[in-house]
Parts: structure tokens; C-alpha cells; sequence
């Protein structure tokens, strides 16, 4: 056996141990580090040939890799931006250079621009709701753009649609219209009483309430004796209620007409067949609400009315939530929350084997597969949890036993190095 070549096997097992231990120590360092995924060394052999009478002592290599795929504990936290993807995943970010990569660190905080920013300086890129429900693109991260929650001042959307269900009572007294008794859409004094009556809040472009008073009244009865039969049939008068009259015990009239009627047809199982789509057109905003009654009914039953509109009165942002599709909703004092942008997340074929970079993120290889974007709860991807910050899964316990062994086997190295040096003084030796 060569000397020589049992000093060098044993420098080689020295430098293992070395790089295990190094392993070791980043692993502890980052024992608390948002999302850090442990490294670990491992080992393989290099066997040199060696013939019948001597034995040739090769080396040890080694191999870091990074369990990337093993999760992290959820933490909770008390802010909203901080962010954790329960399951497989990686958040996309862009470093100052412009340079965009992945990460699961996701502590994210607003900066002084209002884009959330992680504590490595990388920031939150998603989709904006600014055109409409974005897609997304599977194959690059074109069109993401920053995450902004530095939503100031009032926002507003005016109510461009709305709907209305209940029921029509079947046995109503049918109004023909008299000059005692006339229809509200004549909208005179004379309006008959037998009508139902139910309202609508509406919002204007500038975010003004509009309240709108919905009258049903009876026109027709249903009567299969005639020819043709007969249907039953409802007017409906739509007024803004602001133009109602005061004082008189009685909103009719009103100072200006209706801005919409229809004419409802139900068939004789009580269902709508016709005129439950109109429009409410109102002059003095210069808008128009498209109006879906066709889920109203006429059962024998007493009247029932609910209703909505869209829109949003002018009202400050009071904060933002994130929900598990990623899906960014800023809060107001008044309405309801309006989605701003969407968080993606991308995957790759291998995410063990993605390169890791300074900032706890990673970039795509040749070895790792090429990245794949998609949003949460999608595709095999994971869901994202606000108030909650993925662990670090280093295991403290196994890398103090991890140190422990390699201490062991560096010291055992470092003998073998020692017997060979005192083995070549004895040779050196010899020639005196």
C-alpha cells in the first residue's frame, strides 16, 4: 500500500468531513430563517485499480443537496402580507437587479412604495385585476408586475347591474286602469293602491347612493276560456325615490317619470316567461343598471321581494386580505372588497435539484426542469395562508448528532494522516 496514497485518502476524508460540518453549520445558523430548506452533505467513494500485491487507497467525494421539498411548520402571525404555501409551490420575486426567481419565504412587509417586499430585499410579483380576472402564463412570467398594497384615498364603482327574487301573490286583484284608478307607470295621483312596492340602493359614478322604488301591479289574469288564452301579467314602474312626492300620504307623483318599465308574463305553474330582463335608465346620473327579475314567481303566496345591485360607494381603503387562491382584496369602510391583483405560483419538475441563491431563493436548471406558473389550489400546486410564515425544517436534534459524527470521523481522518507522516520519517529515517 502506497503511503502516499493513504495520506491523500485521508486529506480527502478530512475535506468531507469538513464540507459535512460546514453543511451543519449553515443549517444551525438558519435554524430560524423563514422557509430555509436544509442542506446536507453526502458521500461517495473513488476506488483507484490496485493489483494482486499492493492495494491503491482512492477518495471520497462529495455531494450537497438541499431538501427543498420537505415543508417547513406554519407559523401565525399577526400580519396580514405574511404569507406560507401550504404544499408544493414557490412564490415568484424580482431583486432589485430586475432579475425574477422563486421563493417560499414569504414575510413579506410594504415598503416605502407600498410593494411587499421580503426580508431579503426580493419583491412580491402577481397578475393585477386593473383589466379584468387575469390568466395566467404558464410558460414565463411575463405580465406580472409588483404587488402594491398602498391603496390611498376614496374608491367608488357605480352599479351597473342588479337582480331581484321573490314571489308575486297569484290571487292579486287585477287594476284596470279608470279615472279613479290608475297604473304607477302613468305615475298620477290617482295611483291604485293595490300594488306591492319594494327598493333598491344604487350607486352613481361619483359614489352617491340612488335609491330606486320598484312597484308590481297586477294587469292581467291568466284565462285559458279566451282566444287566445290569457296570461297572467304584472307591470313593473321603476322611480328614483328621491323624486318621490311629500306630504301627501302617497308618493305619486312623482316629479318625474319612470326610468324603466317592464312587462312580466308568468305561465300557469306560476313561472316567469317573459319580460324579467330590463334596463333601469336614469337621466339625472347617465347611467344604466341592467335589471334580472326572471327568478321572481307567482305562487299563491304572499309577496316576497329581496334585491341587489353591483357598485361600491366613494369609501376609504381601510386594508387589504389575501385569500387561499392568492387572490389580493382591499377592505372598505363601506362595500364590498374589490380584488386587486392575484398571486401566481410556479413549480418545476425537480424543485430539489433548483440552484440556490443568496436570499433564500432559487432559480431554475437544466437538471431542475423548466419553471411552471399556475395559481394556487391549481394544477397540483398548494394554497397560500395569510397570517402565517412557513418554518425553517431544519432538525436541531440530527444536526448536533450530524456534528458529533463528523467531528468523530475528521479526528479518525486526521490519525490515518499522522500514522502516514510517522510511517515516511521512519523511511526517511532509514537513509541515516
Amino acid at each position: 500500500m502506497s503511503i502516499f496514497g493513504s495520506m491523500k485518502t485521508s486529506v480527502s476524508g478530512m475535506n468531507a468531513q469538513a464540507n459535512k460540518l460546514s453543511t451543519v453549520s449553515d443549517n444551525i445558523a438558519n435554524v430560524n430563517t423563514t422557509a430555509y430548506k436544509s442542506a446536507d452533505a453526502s458521500f461517495s467513494s473513488l476506488i483507484l485499480p490496485s493489483g494482486g500485491g499492493s492495494y491503491n487507497s482512492g477518495s471520497v467525494e462529495t455531494n450537497i443537496s438541499y431538501s427543498v421539498t420537505q415543508q417547513g411548520d406554519a407559523i401565525s402571525t399577526n400580519s396580514g402580507t405574511d404569507l406560507s404555501i401550504r404544499g408544493a409551490g414557490f412564490f415568484v420575486v424580482q431583486g432589485a437587479d430586475g432579475k425574477t426567481v422563486l421563493t417560499r419565504a414569504g414575510d413579506f412587509k410594504p415598503d416605502a412604495s407600498g410593494n411587499l417586499v421580503n426580508s431579503a430585499g426580493y419583491t412580491l410579483m402577481g397578475y393585477s385585476y386593473a383589466s379584468g380576472a387575469p390568466a395566467v402564463v404558464v410558460n414565463g412570467f411575463d405580465g406580472l408586475v409588483p404587488i402594491n398594497v398602498n391603496q390611498s384615498g376614496l374608491a367608488n364603482s357605480p352599479s351597473t347591474s342588479g337582480s331581484f327574487t321573490g314571489n308575486l301573490n297569484s290571487g292579486a286583484k287585477v287594476v284596470v286602469p279608470s279615472a279613479t284608478e290608475t297604473l304607477p307607470g302613468a305615475n298620477l295621483a290617482t295611483t291604485t293602491t293595490d300594488t306591492q312596492k319594494s327598493s333598491v340602493v344604487a350607486y352613481d359614478k361619483l359614489g352617491n347612493t340612488v335609491m330606486y322604488d320598484i312597484y308590481y301591479t297586477k294587469t292581467q289574469a291568466a284565462d285559458i276560456t279566451t282566444t287566445p288564452p290569457k296570461t297572467d301579467q304584472w307591470q313593473v314602474a321603476v322611480y328614483r325615490n328621491a323624486d318621490a312626492a311629500t306630504g301627501s300620504g302617497s308618493s305619486f307623483p312623482y316629479s318625474s317619470g319612470p326610468v324603466a318599465t317592464s312587462t312580466l308574463t308568468f305561465d300557469t305553474n306560476g313561472n316567469m316567461t317573459s319580460g324579467g330582463s330590463f334596463t333601469i335608465t336614469d337621466p339625472k346620473t347617465a347611467g344604466s343598471i341592467a335589471m334580472d327579475l326572471t327568478k321572481m314567481t307567482q305562487k299563491a303566496s304572499a309577496f316576497a321581494s329581496t334585491g341587489s345591485t353591483n357598485g361600491q360607494a366613494a369609501a376609504p381603503v381601510t386594508g387589504v386580505t389575501i385569500d387561499k387562491n392568492g387572490v389580493v382584496y382591499a377592505n372598505y369602510a363601506k362595500g364590498d372588497p374589490k380584488a386587486l391583483y392575484q398571486i401566481p405560483l410556479a413549480t418545476v419538475a425537480s424543485p430539489d435539484k433548483l440552484t440556490l441563491m443568496s436570499g433564500n431563493v432559487y432559480q431554475a436548471n437544466a437538471d431542475s426542469g423548466v419553471t411552471v406558473t399556475s395559481f394556487a389550489n391549481s394544477n397540483g400546486l398548494g394554497y397560500i395562508q395569510s397570517n402565517s410564515l412557513e418554518a425553517s425544517n431544519v432538525d436541531l436534534a440530527g444536526q448536533l448528532t450530524d456534528m458529533i459524527q463528523a467531528q468523530k470521523s475528521y479526528t479518525a481522518n486526521s490519525k490515518v494522516f499522522q500514522t502516514g507522516s510517522d510511517l515516511l520519517d521512519v523511511l526517511v529515517n532509514l537513509q541515516r
